[in-house]
């Protein structure tokens, strides 16, 4: 037998580990795919939270901004008083979910009738939802927009037997 040549020994360590590599693949495949998938959907799942964590903590920064550059802070501001005496202010509390303390944040926000609750886009709704404290969403679930839609069209019975108050 002839003595393998140091090249020959390169070539043979290579398709050595070539061979191990190409048999963890058949024996593991489907395990590896499995995890991969699973981490996948992890990373997804935590990038959409971060997004929704980023929207509120920009309403929160845009509402900050406001009140340290002298934008309205309380019910009684001149916004709000001008906002009730021109008629365009409406009795939010009577919305499930809102109440008094809730009316006047709203108010603060800019947001003083139900036309104003009616028309909000998502974007503005998750500003106020980051701007009132309250988890992403939490307009859609409580259904202000129907709610308000209710109310402005003077169906307050109907607001009653579908929204009874808790």
């Amino acid at each position: 037998m002839t003595p393998f040549s140091p090249d020959q020994w390169v070539l043979l360590l290579l398709m050595f580990v070539l061979g191990l590599f190409v048999g963890m693949a058949f024996l593991a495949g489907g395990k590896w795919k499995r995890r991969h998938r699973e981490e996948v959907r992890r990373r997804e799942a935590a990038e959409a939270e971060r997004d929704s964590m980023v929207a509120r903590m920009n309403a929160a920064n845009e509402r900050i901004n406001r009140l340290e550059h002298g934008g309205p802070i309380g019910a009684g501001t001149a916004g709000a008083v001008a906002a009730g005496a021109r008629g365009k202010r409406d009795d939010l509390a009577s919305i499930r979910g809102i109440g008094p303390q809730g009316e006047t944040r709203l108010n603060e926000m800019g947001v003083h009738s139900y036309k104003d609750l009616e028309r909000l886009d998502e974007r503005r709704a998750v500003e106020l939802e980051g701007g009132w404290g309250a988890e992403p969403g939490h307009i859609d679930r409580e259904g202000w927009r129907e709610q308000a839609r209710l109310l402005r069209e003077g169906k307050h019975d109907e607001h009653r037997r579908l929204y009874p108050p808790r």
